[in-house]
């Protein structure tokens, strides 16, 4: 078949040769240059978003390509850091900066486009599902560079072409293949600080003959990690601007010294003992008896801890992947093609020793010294030794004492098995060629995570329950009468002296490893997931028609998800400080039908060089929920040879996902800001907080929301609640539905050759959406807003709900889980530009994609009574995001220059003198203020030189962050476990390349 190019077209297949980070979004899927006028012979080739195979690259949807030369001209080595970098990827799932995150996603990466979630993002590898995980995200961080041929990122809704889960979206990442020959890579770069080293080497290595081909090809990746104490914003707490002094409140009064505090004879509210102030061993005099309370003193200054300085800023990761893809032709027409994959992927993570307050746990449950520890200076051993202080009793204390000597670590291992085998082939009839594939995927997801530095509360209560000094010298569990054997084992017991600071010497400190033995024992979980899928397509050509050729496609489909996340009894149980964790573990099968139709209506006319509709439609059936039916429809039409008009309408839906609906209630030590909150709350000091009729939400006037800020250091919201909170899976959710459209031009002007220019409009909006419930957003919705139904669903178990002391008011329980809310809505424009310029002096081009949000609208109440809260603006939530690139090439000389811009954003106002919009205030606030902070955009910029030798070799070095820009402090922490964004740069980062081709 033959395809008359046209001046559009031209200008597209140029763009795709611009020296770029990535492409245009100009509904290009795939293309092979030319410089050509004349009629190209092209195959038919199945495009991202469609299953009908056809000669024309130009789509109704906007596809942006990356192809393999373009990740060669840039430092981004990894598909996560590829695709994380493009301008219509939102915030990251989990964040590398984020040491606390825990479960079984941790380690991997997660794309999420238009800020939707990673798990509205569809991901495919040759058109075929990625394997996920229970929460449904799918790690692209299991793809090796080395196996990527290109990336097509699909940025409309296409659960009607692919199914469940491609609302926001579809990134297709596209191996290679028939390759023949031998490649070398190898990839080395560092931080200018001199940390964060990174490496990747890999090889491939093909084979063709005249029935097949076989591809084979290994990668090893390392990322070292990067400490928290070798980066201004996280070294020594949270700055004020960029390099500058720290605010207070990032240092703990959980220290690593150890402090005492003395029960002074009154009760709390709740029947707790009131404690005294914190006392401290006198540290600047070495070698006093922590047992004799004359040398302990008042809290000072000193006496805190920068739990930063043990912590890591970025995590490390080391993966290691072998991959083939072999494909051989049993007949003229028939294949058999199949891709295999093997990764094993590993992560480490690190915070500072677990800060153990015994006063925090719940009543009955809580671990104080006992009154006859031996090392009790207030203890019935004080009175024996004659050190007891004037007019005090002896009494149990409580403690404050950070494991400094045993940190928390957290290694996640992750390997993956993916196989798929496909039969092929083509069979006309008539005079119309039918293409035809059936084939069974396997994608198998184990995970371990081992966990360290948490204590055994049952251990630790042993341990500074009764002890003695037994005969021997060693002080011994138990009491004389009843002695417990020392050891580590069942039935055994170890002392502990929590009031001895870190690095001094002294009996059963935890210096001491039998102590360390005794009170720590690692965490284990195991995870599992496999994706099951059998599927048959056809597709060809109806009949033929004045506009050209009428095509279906049809196919079924039948997947099954399963999996399961399992911590260990001592996790499950709580009886570790580490987070408690419930087991998850289910599965569901679904079976699909679709069928898609291309229709050619006009071609060559006055007005429509061409006008093609194309429409689909989806037939899902769950055995969990039921079924479910989603069309779409999509339309291209070219009014003159240089102008393409294009559009698209879609249905989408979300199924829940394994750990939506079967997971297990997990602890978590939510940072969470409380409404009523005398200082920091949005409804504070209004009737709904210290008036409300209901005394189960009222508080007093004056409340502060409990632990919010430790007693001496700077006051600031979002606060970590000293209560662990529980969220859990709701067995009652429903799937998620969505509206998708687009409409945008693509335009090749007559008068500038290789000039070509995109602008696309989009709106996705989810109903029934799907949201990770959080205790501030319940707060706000109850307190704030007026959703009553919020405040109390005791009637509806499976509902995020919450209770409060009826004294003091700070929260007591609070249960969250995710739920249905009423929509989430997007809106924004894409505008690319990309041009190339041929002269004497060598090829320029230039590539400006800009990816620009109008709208991003969540509505929690499903009554829709509330208005809905603007997310746009705020947070990792830019309204604007925009890379431009530059490229020059000479011979074998080339250079590319790339500009990364993102707008500002809007913080709560943590500090009086970092709050820009004091009387800020929205519709969905009631009236009510919320103060707020304004911060500037940023701009990162990368280069890169490189060299093709004559050897068949190509050298290149470069850095990203050229400038080392770093933006200010964001003190909400977005994407983060510091005052600074997750997802922008942490430095300069230098890097070297080589590549040998054989």
């Amino acid at each position: 078949m033959t395809f008359k190019t046209t001046q559009l077209r031209d200008a597209i297949a140029f763009a795709l040769a611009v020296g770029s980070t990535a492409l245009v979004g100009t509904g290009v899927a795939f293309a092979q240059e030319t410089e050509s006028k004349e009629a190209t012979t092209l195959d038919r080739v199945e495009v991202t978003g469609s299953r009908i195979r056809q000669v024309d690259i130009e789509t109704a949807a906007p596809v942006l390509q990356i192809s393999r030369a373009e990740i060669e001209k840039q430092g981004f080595k990894s598909v996560a850091d590829i695709l994380q970098n493009i301008t219509a990827a939102g915030s990251p799932a989990i964040s590398r900066t984020a040491p606390l995150s825990s479960g079984e996603a941790v380690g991997g990466y997660y794309i999420d486009l238009r800020n939707l979630g990673a798990n509205r993002t569809l991901v495919l590898v040759n058109g075929k599902r990625l394997g996920a995980t229970n929460d449904g995200l799918q790690d692209v961080a299991s793809i090796p560079s080395a196996l990527v041929e290109r990336i097509e990122i699909l940025k409309d809704g296409a659960s009607t072409i692919y199914g469940s889960d491609a609302i926001a979206g579809v990134i297709n990442i596209i191996t290679r293949k028939n390759f023949e020959g031998a490649e070398a890579n190898a990839y080395m770069g560092q931080y200018g600080e001199g940390d964060g080293t990174r490496q990747n080497y890999d090889f491939l290595i093909g084979f063709t003959g005249d029935r097949g081909s076989i591809t084979v090809g290994a990668e090893y990746s390392k990322e070292d990690p990067v400490w928290a104490r070798d980066r201004w914003f996280s070294q020594a707490g949270a700055p004020t601007g960029p390099k500058s002094e720290p605010r207070d409140f990032f240092f703990s009064s959980t220290t690593q010294w150890g402090a005492l505090l003395i029960p002074t004879g009154a009760l709390n509210p709740n029947g707790t003992p009131v404690l005294g102030a914190p006392r401290f061993l006198r540290r600047e005099i070495p070698g006093l008896d922590p047992r004799n309370a004359a040398n302990f003193r008042a809290r000072n200054s000193s006496d805190v801890s920068l739990p930063s300085s043990q912590s890591t800023v970025y995590s490390g990761i080391e993966r290691k992947s072998l991959f083939v893809n072999a494909s051989y032709d049993i007949t003229d027409w028939l294949r058999f093609e199949t891709d295999m994959l093997y990764t094993d992927r590993e992560s480490f993570a690190q915070n500072a020793g677990y800060p153990y307050q015994s006063a925090v746990l719940p009543p009955g449950f809580n671990t104080p010294m006992s009154v006859d520890s031996y090392f009790n200076p207030v203890g019935n051993q004080a009175v024996a030794a004659g050190t007891m202080p004037a007019g005090q009793t002896p009494t149990f204390v409580h403690f404050v004492r950070r494991g400094w000597e045993v940190p928390r670590e957290v290694r996640n291992s992750l390997t993956t098995y993916r196989f798929t085998g496909t039969f092929s082939g083509s069979f006309e009839v008539g005079e119309r060629i039918w293409d035809w594939d059936a084939g069974y995927l396997y994608n198998q997801n184990k995970g371990v995570q081992i966990s360290t530095g948490n204590l055994n509360v049952a251990n630790v209560r042993a341990a500074v329950g009764p002890s003695f000094l037994n005969a021997q010298g060693q002080v011994q569990c138990g009491t004389p009468g009843a002695p417990i054997p020392l050891g580590n084992k069942a039935g055994q017991c170890t002392p502990w002296n929590p009031l001895l600071p870190f690095g001094y010497a002294g009996q059963n400190g935890l210096n001491d490893p039998n102590v360390q033995a005794y009170l720590y024992q690692p965490g284990q979980a195991v995870s599992e997931t496999e994706t099951k899928n059998y599927f048959v397509n056809l597709s060809g050509a109806i009949a033929t028609l004045p506009a050209g050729d009428l095509s279906l496609a049809v196919g079924y489909e039948h997947r099954k998800e399963s999996g399961f996340f399992s911590p260990d009894g001592l996790s499950q149980s709580g009886g570790s400080t580490d987070l408690a964790s419930g087991p998850t573990g289910g599965g569901y099968s679904l079976d699909e039908f679709y069928a898609e139709l291309q229709i050619p209506v006009l071609a060559d006319v006055t007005g429509a060089k061409e006008l093609t509709f194309n429409v689909a439609t989806r037939y899902s059936d769950y055995d969990t929920f039921g079924n479910t039916t989603n069309s779409k429809f999509g339309f291209k039409w070219k009014p003159i040879d240089s102008l393409l008009v294009r559009g698209t309408w879609s249905e989408g839906f979300r199924a829940p996902t394994i750990a939506d609906l079967y997971g297990g209630q997990s602890q978590s030590f939510s940072f969470y800001t409380d409404a009523c909150d005398s200082l920091f709350g949005d409804a504070r000091g209004t009737a709904v907080c210290v008036a409300n009729p209901d005394p189960r939400l009222r508080v007093p006037a004056g409340f502060r929301q409990s632990a919010a800020q430790p007693s001496g250091f700077a006051p600031r919201p979002n606060f970590q609640t000293d209560t662990p909170f529980l969220s859990g899976s709701n067995d009652r959710l429903v799937p998620e539905t969505s509206t998708s459209k687009t409409l945008g031009v693509v335009w090749s002007p007559d008068f500038v050759e290789n000039l070509n220019l995109s602008l696309d409009w989009w709106n996705i909006k989810i109903e029934n959406a799907i949201t990770a419930d959080s205790p501030t957003q319940v707060l706000d919705d109850c307190y704030t807003r007026g959703i009553t139904f919020r405040c109390n669903a005791e009637q509806d178990p499976s509902r995020s709900r919450f209770t409060r002391d009826p004294i003091t008011g700070r929260i007591t329980n609070f249960v969250f889980a995710p739920i249905n809310v009423g929509y989430n809505e997007v809106e924004g424009f894409d505008f690319d530009v990309n041009y190339r310029l041929d002269t004497q002096w060598g090829r320029f081009g230039v590539a400006w994609l800009n990816s620009y949000t109008v709208k991003n609208e969540l509505q929690t109440d499903v009554l829709g009574q509330a208005e809905p809260s603007q997310q746009n603006g705020f947070g990792g939530f830019f309204r604007l995001r925009s890379n431009l690139n530059l490229s020059w090439d000479k011979g074998p000389w080339g250079f590319t220059w790339g500009m990364r811009y993102y707008s500002g954003v809007k913080e709560d106002c943590s500090f009086d003198d970092r709050c820009s919009l004091p009387d800020y205030t929205a519709p969905e606030f009631n009236g009510n203020i919320s103060p707020k902070n304004e911060l500037g955009s940023n701009t990162f910029h990368d280069m890169q030189v490189r060299f093709n030798a004559p050897w068949n070799a190509t050298i290149a070095v470069g850095a990203n962050n050229v400038f080392e820009h770093y933006a200010a402090p964001n003190y909400d922490n977005p994407n983060s476990g510091y005052a600074y964004y997750g997802g922008f740069d942490i430095g300069r980062f230098v890097y070297f390349k080589y590549q040998q081709r054989f």
